[in-house]
């Protein structure tokens, strides 16, 4: 008898790398029979007509609109006047161009599109047994495409979490008839974002990767993209900073967070995470920053019972300590990147006052990763880790 016992199912997923990527778009459109494409982005579109330009060559007729609106953190109003726009005009697929946002607001809008409800209707929430549910969205979606401007995870993923600007809350939306068809990544598109945010997006994939390493979860499969991701980060980081003009490192970390994002889809996210996503809005920095100022905080937090599986954080970031390569040395690692990118030490430096401390953990407790983490939380312990970490 063997004690190992996995589900993992890989789902299709199409990536198209270099100078001509775009080359794959007709080809790709026509797989599904689409031809009434809106591009979702955001309103820095218009600056860089060089390298979109080709993208929007590349569609020909089959562009119907660009909605250049995207707000950070997509709140919803936006997403349902997204919506509105596919509606108007007939869209039958959506291509997001840029960052976490635009790939949220995009996929947000395909799924009111569909549904027809509101996005508070459509959102998780907590029953009356006190666990979080996610509602069944059955409506058929249309397909959707990511061009990224920065390396993040949501591009395989089918959770899509947008914010209430009223009341602050994080809104999860779950639908993996959302999860995009696949990539285009291209080095003019990877250019056209400043190499500081490049990072700080980076910073979140590497932050996802480590946390999703110490779920406990035994599957291999997620752990080769995991452990690989890790290393890829860990080595191109730096270089995005160092060669800003150089778009390899870019798309480099691209396919990383793609790697990072599949697989901590079979191991769920960490505790970092949660947090991040209700502290990142009510700090002055992007919530991939606020993520990794917080993973040594949580890798500490988390270590009794985590330990004894950080050694191969370690050895991926080759970081050993003197007890070789252990859970001091994986801290010490992810120490010294944090450390490396210029990523602020303390709370306090990014602008989070201890007085949003209560709002922050009410958010992260109706966070959805929160249902993941290695070691079950309360409000006290979290208090606890927010003031070290401030």
């Amino acid at each position: 008898m063997s004690g190992l016992s996995l589900s993992h199912a890989t789902p299709p997923f199409r990536t198209f790398c270099g100078d001509s990527a775009f080359a794959s778009v007709p080809r790709e459109l026509q797989r599904l029979g689409s031809s009434r494409v809106v591009i979702i982005t955001g309103p820095w579109y218009s600056m860089f007509p060089d390298a979109f330009g080709p993208l929007e060559a590349a569609l020909g007729d089959a562009l119907v609109a660009t909605w250049d609106q995207v707000e950070d953190h997509s709140p919803v109003p936006s997403v349902e006047n997204a919506a509105a726009l596919l509606t108007e005009v007939g869209a039958d697929a959506v291509i997001a161009v840029g960052g976490g946002s635009c790939v949220v607001t995009a996929r947000a809008a395909t799924i009111v599109l569909a549904e027809q409800k509101s996005v508070r209707e459509l959102a998780t929430y907590r029953g009356e047994d006190g666990k979080l549910v996610s509602p069944r969205l059955n409506a058929p979606k249309i397909p959707n495409w990511v061009v990224p401007s920065t390396p993040i995870t949501a591009y395989a993923r089918v959770g899509t979490a947008v914010r209430d600007n009223d009341t602050g809350e994080r809104l999860a939306l779950y639908d993996p008839k959302t999860r995009a068809q696949g990539l285009f990544l291209d080095p003019r598109v990877a250019l056209t974002a400043p190499a500081g945010l490049a990072a700080g997006s980076a910073m979140n994939s590497f932050s996802m990767a480590v946390e999703a390493l110490q779920a406990g979860d035994d599957d291999p499969l997620a752990d080769a993209l995991l452990l690989h991701a890790l290393r890829m980060l860990g080595e191109w980081m730096p270089r995005v900073l160092s060669e800003p003009d150089d778009a390899e490192p870019r798309l480099r970390l691209m396919l990383a967070a793609l790697l990072c994002g599949q697989g901590s889809e079979y191991v769920g996210g960490g505790l970092a995470q949660a947090l991040s996503h209700a502290t990142g809005p009510r700090s002055s920095v992007s919530n991939g920053v606020i993520e990794a100022l917080l993973l040594p905080h949580t890798m500490r937090f988390n270590l009794p019972v985590t330990s004894g599986r950080l050694g191969s954080v370690a050895e991926s970031l080759r970081h050993s300590g003197p007890g070789g390569y252990d859970d001091d040395a994986a801290i010490g690692a992810v120490e010294s990147v944090v450390s490396a990118m210029g990523i602020p030490a303390r709370l306090r430096d990014v602008g989070v006052s201890p007085d949003s401390f209560e709002e922050i953990i009410e958010h992260a407790l109706d966070d959805w990763f929160i249902t993941r983490v290695p070691r079950p939380v309360s409000r006290e312990l979290l208090h606890e880790l927010l003031d070290a970490a401030w």
